[in-house]
């Protein structure tokens, strides 16, 4: 199993497109923000350009680990639990916290995407893929998030992007 060293997430397409050696390996469903694109702290928007894997959290937890504050709360999501908490934004499974690579667009001051908790994350079954829902981070499907999250370095490159995907990424997996 090849590492990725690229990860590609179209607002266009809501898919993740995970590369390697500039062959795409992964192609993934996902929500991103309710409110669209956008790098302002308190936004709830997901942030465009380039960003890297900061931190990497939850290798080994089960699937359906409910997170908060990064940490795991000894929960594992439950339709139960869900109808106990209704309107809780659930990260579940596994996170990848995502650092801005670019000053004054995503990195630093107002626009500082790893100051504003923007994540990779599971969220649960119950919630639509491909419709933008998230308050800025990107929600996965917890399974698909776990055949990602091995293949993800640390410093992992994240574009996101408001353009569909390019041609040359809409080939077959490789």
């Amino acid at each position: 199993m090849a590492f990725l060293d690229l990860l590609h997430i179209s607002i266009a397409d809501q898919q993740l497109y995970g590369f390697a050696g500039g062959q795409l390996r992964l192609r993934f469903p996902v929500s991103t923000a309710r409110n669209g694109v956008g790098e302002q702290n308190g936004s709830g928007c997901t942030p465009r350009g380039v960003h890297q894997v900061r931190a990497r959290i939850g290798d080994g937890l089960p699937e359906g680990a409910v997170l908060r504050g990064r940490r795991w709360t000894g929960e594992i999501w439950t339709p139960e639990l869900h109808a106990a908490f209704p309107g809780r934004d659930w990260i579940l499974t596994r996170i990848l916290w995502l650092s801005g690579c670019e000053l004054g667009v995503n990195r630093i001051g107002q626009v500082d995407t790893f100051r504003r908790y923007i994540y990779i994350h599971g969220t649960p079954d119950c919630e639509p893929m491909s419709v933008p829902l998230s308050h800025g981070c990107v929600r996965m499907r917890n399974a698909d998030l776990l055949q990602l999250f091995p293949r993800v370095p640390p410093h992992c490159q994240v574009r996101i992007t408001e353009a569909p995907c390019p041609n040359w990424a809409a080939a077959e997996l490789e």
